[in-house]
């Protein structure tokens, strides 16, 4: 791998991701197999060799725009702890895209921390969590695409796809309200948790809880501000309901029509499905999702497969390029993914250590 490992835990974590890998190979194998079985190639390529390439084109500049928005929804985030360019940003989230499409364990956001920790001088704990935010927002925008479209074509929905709603519904709210209890009241919520988790966890263990929850606190601070959540929560709907639209730019170069709502639909199953575990790109949970959405509105199975291999690969491929552009023009090499774990590991061990010396030095304050 690319992490350097310090030695009393080197092994447990290559042990891990070799676990991981193998895990999020399976699911990936286990859903390509049940979007494409029994399917037969030549029916596949008879259709793909067919589509107009000028409509996937036309999905570039469209998707382009979905990332500066979803720029401009970082930029709130991150602006608490500094003030970096929605534009310098930009460059940053495709050179993360880039790297979640080649790499496993979800090195992306890693390299993203590692970035702006490089040539902008952000603090990677607080990235991380901003990071991990936008993952909740963009759940609960796709829960909302969901629901809307439902409302309007979700008399076809199987039960398949209605147990993923049922499944992920509470799960992404319950976690935006423990992030906007955290964010809101923080010093009560340390108040409530250091006591539990010191009684509760053994120490070595306790340390590092302790240190992820200043992260978590850490990068917050911008949904304490009612103007930078709205702005949060609007650039959220505004990015995906671009990026939606390159899902109907592109089936445009297919012979089957169906309505922008069940685009919504395709657009909500397959992202969601990305919090399973699987091979770098998503490959497998995001065209099973997108085959079994369009089959429920009569879609043909050949067609709907045909439609989430070009889906996939046409945002797949202009993604990784440009984030390659970018990283060339940011003067990172390939070497920096390894850098980059490395580096967010030893952040994460500064904290654990800044964290251990507050807990001393507040216990000498209670003896005193």
């Amino acid at each position: 791998m690319f992490l350097r490992f310090r030695p009393n835990q080197g092994k447990h974590i290559l042990v891990k991701r070799w676990i991981s890998l193998l895990i999020g190979l399976v699911f990936s194998l286990f859903f390509l197999w049940l979007g494409f079985r029994n399917l037969k190639f030549d029916d596949l390529w008879d259709i793909l060799r067919d589509i107009n390439p000028l409509w996937l084109l036309l999905t570039v500049p469209v998707y382009g725009i979905a990332t500066y928005l979803i720029s401009w929804r970082w930029y709130a985030l991150l602006r608490p702890v500094k003030d970096v360019p929605p534009r310098r940003l930009f460059k940053i989230v495709y050179i993360g895209y880039m790297a979640n499409n080649l790499l496993p364990f979800r090195l992306g956001e890693v390299m993203r921390a590692y970035v702006l920790k490089r040539h902008d001088d952000v603090p990677i704990p607080p990235t991380l969590t901003t990071i991990l935010i936008e993952r909740i927002f963009d759940g609960l925008t796709m829960l909302t695409f969901i629901f809307t479209a439902l409302l309007f074509a979700g008399d076809k929905i199987g039960t398949t796809l209605r147990t993923v709603v049922a499944v992920t519904t509470p799960l992404f709210f319950v976690a935006l309200l423990v992030f906007l209890a955290l964010a809101a009241a923080p010093d009560l919520a340390r108040k409530i948790y250091t006591p539990i988790i010191s009684t509760l966890l053994p120490s070595g263990l306790r340390q590092k809880v302790l240190a992820l929850m200043e992260h978590f606190l850490s990068g917050l601070e911008a949904l304490r501000s009612g103007r930078a959540l709205v702005g949060v929560v609007v650039f959220s709907f505004a990015s995906w309901a671009v990026e939606a639209s390159t899902y109907w730019i592109v089936m445009h170069a297919f012979d089957f029509q169906v309505s922008f709502f069940v685009m919504l639909l395709v657009i909500g199953f397959s992202t969601l499905t990305t919090v399973l575990p699987s091979t770098s790109g998503y490959v497998g949970t995001f065209h099973a999702a997108a085959i079994l959405t369009l089959t429920a509105f009569d879609v043909p199975r050949v067609d709907a497969a045909s439609f989430a291999l070009v889906i996939h690969a046409t945002l797949w491929i202009q993604a990784t390029l440009i984030g390659f552009i970018y990283l060339a023009r940011e003067g990172l090499h390939w070497s920096d993914f390894g850098r980059a774990q490395t580096e967010v590991e030893q952040a994460e061990h500064q904290t654990e250590l800044e964290q251990h010396s507050t807990i001393e030095l507040r216990n000498e304050e209670t003896l005193a």
